[in-house]
C-alpha cells in the first residue's frame, strides 16, 4: 500500500469530512427501522440517520423498509393491510436477539424525536409519494424538526418532495453526461450513487452535493471519504467513524485500506458437518500497514457478529514500525446457517497520539465459473428442515441468463439476481446484461442469486428468500455477494 500526497487541486482538499448517515440506524447492532438502531446511530456519533417510512392500513407512516411486514416483525402480509393495533403488538426485535424482543414498530412522528434538532440530519426515502404531504405535514407541526431531506430513486418522487419545499437527494445506478443534465435541470440538492458508480464516472466536479450510498466497504468508505464526498449512508457506522478519523490523522491518504484480509471461500473442502452450511475452516492470511508516521503498538482480536467462530493464532501484540508492514496467519472454523455480518478482525493501533480502531469484514463467498453450457447452483440450506432447491445460470452473448430449476417448498417463487451493483427481480427467469469489462476482470464480479417465494407457517403466510451466497436484499446484513468468473481460477 503506498501512500500518496495530498494535492490542492484533488477533491481531498475540501476542509469538512462527509457527513456520515446510519442506513436504517445501526442495523448490525440492532434492529433496523427502529428507535433502538437510531438512537444507537446517533449514540456512536453519526451526523444522521436514513429510513425508510410506509403507510400502515390506517394511514400512518411508520418506519418499514419493505412492502410485507413479514421479514422484520412476527406479523405477516403487507403493510397496507396491517392496522395501527396489529402493529402496535408486533415485535420487530425477537428476530434480531433476545435483547431487543419486544421492540415495536415506531411512528415517522417519534423516529422525528430521535436527534432532534437541526443540527441531526434525517434522510427519509419515502417508496410511495403520497406519504410527502404527511411528511411535510409532520415537519411543519414541530417547533424545532431535524434537518430533513427525501431520497428517491424515482424522479418523480424527488419531484413531488421538491414541490413540496423539502430538500431531495436523487439516486441513481450510473453517473453520467445524461445523469448531470438532468440533475442541473430538475434542480435536485443532491445526487447519491455507489462508491463503483462515483469511481467510473470521474467526475472531479458537481453542480451539488455528492452523496455515496451503500457505502459499507473498507474500501469504499475510504474512497468516499479521501475524495471529499459531502455524506455517505453506511450500514457499517463504527467503522465509518473509524475511517473519518483515520484520514483526518493519516499525515499521507493511503491508496489502500490499511488492514487487508483474504476472501474465505465456502465450498465441499470447507464445509463443516455441524455449523450451517455457511460455514468451513479456513487459513487466513493479513496484511497491516501502518498510515502512521510514527511507531505504534497492535493489538488484534476476532469479533463475532453473527453465528460460531474460532480463531487460532492470532497475534497477541506486535509493534509497528512508522508506516511500516507486518503481515501474519491465522486459522478460522466456523459459521452460521445463513449469509449476513461476516465476523471481523479488529486491529487497534496504539501510538503517542492515541488509538486508532481498524476492521475488517471475513468475508464467505462463493465462486460460480459462467459459460454458455448451463451451471445448476445449489441453493444454501438456512435451517435443517430446508429441501433442496436450485437455480440453473448460462452465457449468452453479453448476458446472463437465470431461471429456477426447484424452488424447494416456496409456492409463487420469484427468482432475484444480483449482478455487480444492479439487483434484478424475475419470475421463472431472468436476463442480465454482463457488466462492461466483464470479460476483462480477473477477479469477476460481484454475484448472488436467489428465490423469493412463500411457505405457510403458524402464524400465517410468510415470505422467505433461499440464496446461494450474500449479498441479496430482503436481508439486512445481508453478507458479502460471491463472485461470477468467466473462467476458473
Amino acid at each position: 500500500m503506498a501512500p500518496v500526497k495530498r494535492s490542492s487541486e484533488e477533491p481531498t482538499a475540501r476542509a469538512r469530512p462527509p457527513r456520515i448517515l446510519g442506513l436504517r440506524g445501526a442495523p448490525q447492532e440492532a434492529p433496523e427501522n427502529t428507535r433502538a438502531s437510531l438512537e444507537g446511530a446517533l449514540a456512536l456519533g453519526l451526523d444522521g440517520v436514513a429510513y425508510d417510512v410506509r403507510a400502515c392500513a390506517g394511514g400512518e407512516l411508520v418506519l418499514m423498509a419493505d412492502a410485507y411486514v413479514d421479514r422484520t416483525t412476527d406479523l405477516c402480509g403487507l403493510l397496507s393491510e396491517t392496522s395501527p393495533l396489529e402493529l402496535a403488538r408486533a415485535d420487530a426485535g425477537a428476530h434480531f436477539g433476545a435483547r431487543y424482543a419486544g421492540e415495536r414498530v415506531p411512528y415517522l412522528s417519534e423516529a422525528l424525536e430521535c436527534g432532534a434538532g437541526p443540527q441531526v440530519e434525517h434522510l427519509i426515502f419515502a417508496p410511495e409519494p403520497g406519504a410527502l404531504g404527511e411528511v411535510k405535514a409532520q415537519l411543519d407541526e414541530r417547533s424545532e424538526p431535524p434537518r430533513v431531506r427525501i431520497a428517491s430513486d424515482e424522479l418523480a418522487t424527488c419531484r413531488v418532495a421538491r414541490a413540496l419545499g423539502l430538500a431531495t437527494l436523487w439516486i441513481v445506478p450510473r453517473v453520467d453526461a445524461r445523469v448531470a443534465a438532468r440533475f442541473e435541470a430538475e434542480r435536485f440538492d443532491a445526487l447519491g450513487a455507489s462508491a463503483n458508480a462515483w469511481r467510473a464516472a470521474g467526475l472531479d466536479r458537481w453542480p451539488g452535493e455528492r452523496v455515496c450510498v451503500r457505502c459499507d466497504s473498507p474500501a469504499d468508505l475510504l474512497y468516499a471519504t479521501a475524495q471529499g464526498f459531502d455524506a455517505l449512508l453506511t450500514s457499517e457506522p463504527r467503522r465509518a467513524l473509524a475511517v473519518r478519523e483515520l484520514v483526518a490523522r493519516a499525515p499521507l491518504v493511503p491508496a489502500g485500506y490499511p488492514l487487508l484480509l483474504e476472501a474465505l471461500e465456502v465450498d465441499a473442502s470447507t464445509r463443516l458437518s455441524s455449523e450451517g452450511e455457511w460455514c468451513g475452516a479456513w487459513r487466513v492470511r493479513a496484511r497491516l500497514e501502518s498510515p502512521l508516521d510514527e511507531p505504534a503498538q497492535v493489538s488484534v482480536e476476532l469479533v463475532v457478529r453473527r453465528g460460531a467462530f474460532r480463531a487460532r493464532g492470532l497475534p497477541a501484540r506486535f509493534e509497528l514500525a512508522p508506516l511500516g508492514r507486518h503481515e501474519f496467519e491465522f486459522e478460522l472454523a466456523g459459521g452460521s446457517w445463513s449469509p449476513g455480518a461476516d465476523p471481523l478482525l479488529v486491529a487497534r493501533v496504539q501510538s503517542e497520539a492515541g488509538e486508532l480502531v481498524l476492521d475488517a469484514p471475513l468475508e464467505r463467498v462463493r465462486y460460480a465459473v459462467l459459460r454458455e453450457q448451463s451451471l445448476r447452483l445449489a441453493l444454501l440450506r438456512e435451517s435443517p428442515a430446508d429441501p433442496p432447491a436450485s437455480v440453473v445460470i448460462r452465457r449468452r452473448r453479453r448476458d446472463l441468463l437465470a431461471a429456477i430449476e426447484s424452488p424447494g417448498d416456496l409456492e409463487g417463487a420469484r427468482i432475484v439476481v444480483r449482478l455487480g451493483d444492479d439487483v434484478v427481480f424475475g419470475g421463472d427467469g431472468v436476463r442480465v446484461p454482463l457488466p462492461e469489462g466483464f470479460d476483462f476482470q480477473s477477479g469477476g464480479a460481484p454475484f448472488s442469486v436467489g428465490v423469493l417465494g412463500s411457505r405457510r407457517t403458524p402464524r400465517g403466510r410468510r415470505r422467505f428468500l433461499r440464496r446461494w451466497a450474500g449479498g441479496l436484499p430482503d436481508v439486512a446484513p445481508s453478507g458479502a455477494p460471491g463472485r461470477l468468473l468467466r473462467s476458473a481460477r
